[in-house]
């Protein structure tokens, strides 16, 4: 069967199994694990769901815990909340990791829940960390487990469930969503990671200074594991004064920190989070939340080839013909990223970005071609009318083909009123353009040239 420490005494796992080959002792292991919360007093966070009285506590401290999936960001206290509930917890606790189990080592524990459960009466919780790394094939074992009630599921992922859980385990367990932490949350771990004598960092006698803390924080990004390896490297590698004291100053703190880790899976629910956002605010007309979104996704990694395709359609589908110059603006963009490459690129990026925001904005060719698309999938295919239809041979002539077809330019202004849609269609109207930027131009001149047409209404 495959364990794994959740590093701290107390768990309900298999005790006869006993530690890991090359399991760490207390004293080597990280600051993040020797810090791990016990109970729900030491616990820091996420009171929305196990603070006083609510109901996912009220189940773990009755012995009374449904099936569950903890999903969070890095970091945020999903494997430390297992690690309470079976502190808490009178049920058999047995904790896998999905990076090196397999359904072998599922069906044993099954196995072992089983006996358990015949000889003793005691429940099994299961707990499989980082479940989105189990194929369909694996969730599909857990299930019939889960759904007979012969084991109490808990699987805790960074990943969205609503992507990397199969729906049938999905419907059979409940989702809780855990918060990154806040910096308040994370300046008390810090705190009480300074001030632990027995688990922490006391008898290093560290002084951080108060910018360094602030840093060190704010760098955090809501993991606490995070700020706890940072503030660990940064106090072992500081030499204690002639008074045995470590001045942490925020030089430390930036060097044991190097650059943070964004928060980004560029497959993953972030990927769609962060373009929807600047889609929306390029929408919104508000370019400097608009140039943030687009800094959280180059500096995180992402494809600027992406970035630029989603420009391209927002001109189009956004802008349109109030501003016919934001396609070529974004076009340009492409054209300078795929030139030079990135970092340069980003500013051709930030460019179209802005040309975008505060653009005039229309969506009446959007909405246009949607009309197009159902009449096209929902009324007769007719042909050609035949004035419209090319000539080149003689026969085609005979039949009449171009026949009463009328030369724009061959009439002032170079416009003619004549039928350009089937006999069915006449007088169709698909665009109705805004008053927005040129768009307004174009409004008028139809107006001009369709008149009594251009009064329809949508």
């Amino acid at each position: 069967m495959t364990l794994f420490d959740l590093g701290s005494p107390g768990l309900k796992g298999d005790k006869g199994a006993g530690p890991e080959q090359g399991s760490l002792s207390n004293d080597s292991m990280p600051l993040a694990a020797r810090m791990r919360p016990r109970n729900f007093a030491e616990y820091v966070g996420q009171q929305h769901i196990i603070g006083e009285g609510k109901v996912l506590r009220r189940a773990i401290e009755s012995d009374q815990l449904p099936s569950i999936i903890l999903w969070g960001p890095p970091g945020s206290g999903k494997t430390t909340l297992a690690q309470v509930i079976a502190n808490v917890s009178s049920s058999f606790f047995v904790p896998m990791s999905a990076v090196t189990a397999g359904v072998a080592d599922l069906r044993r524990v099954i196995d072992e829940a089983r006996r358990r459960r015949r000889q003793t009466g005691q429940r099994t919780i299961l707990f499989i960390d980082e479940i989105h790394r189990f194929n369909k094939g694996q969730q599909d074992a857990v299930l019939p487990y889960v759904e007979n009630g012969e084991v109490t599921f808990i699987g805790a992922t960074t990943e969205n469930p609503s992507f990397e859980v199969i729906s049938a385990l999905l419907s059979r367990c409940r989702v809780y969503t855990l918060n990154a932490l806040s910096d308040e949350e994370i300046d008390t771990i810090v705190q009480r990671a300074l001030a632990d004598d027995e688990n922490g960092l006391a008898g290093l006698e560290i002084k951080l200074a108060d910018d360094a803390r602030r840093t060190l924080v704010t760098m955090a990004n809501g993991d606490a594991r995070v700020a706890l390896n940072a503030l660990e490297m940064a106090g072992q590698a500081v030499k204690p004064g002639a008074d045995g004291q470590r001045n942490v100053e925020l030089k430390d703190i930036e060097e044991s920190l190097q650059k943070r880790a964004l928060l980004y899976d560029k497959a993953g629910e972030q990927h769609y989070d962060l373009i929807s956002a600047l889609h929306k605010t390029l929408r919104g007309s508000d370019p400097d939340a608009a140039l943030y979104w687009l800094g959280r996704m180059l500096e995180a990694g992402e494809d600027p080839l992406y970035i630029v395709r989603r420009l391209i359609r927002f001109a189009s589908e956004d802008v349109g013909m109030a501003d016919p110059q934001a396609l070529v603006v974004c076009v340009a963009a492409q054209q300078a990223v795929h030139f030079i490459g990135l970092p340069e690129g980003n500013l051709a990026l930030a460019q179209a970005v802005v040309y975008l925001a505060t653009a005039p904005k229309s969506n009446s060719l959007y909405t246009a071609y949607g009309r197009v698309q159902k009449d096209v999938e929902t009324t007769r295919n007719d042909p050609v009318p035949l004035h419209l239809r090319n000539a080149p041979t003689g026969l085609m002539k005979n039949l009449g083909y171009g026949k009463g077809y009328k030369y724009a330019h061959e009439y002032e202004g170079h416009f003619v009123e004549q039928q350009n849609l089937p006999d069915s269609m006449k007088g169709k109207r698909f665009y109705f353009p805004s008053e927005q930027g040129f768009e307004k131009t174009i409004l008028a001149r139809l107006k001009i040239w369709w008149g009594a047409r251009m009064e329809k209404k949508e």
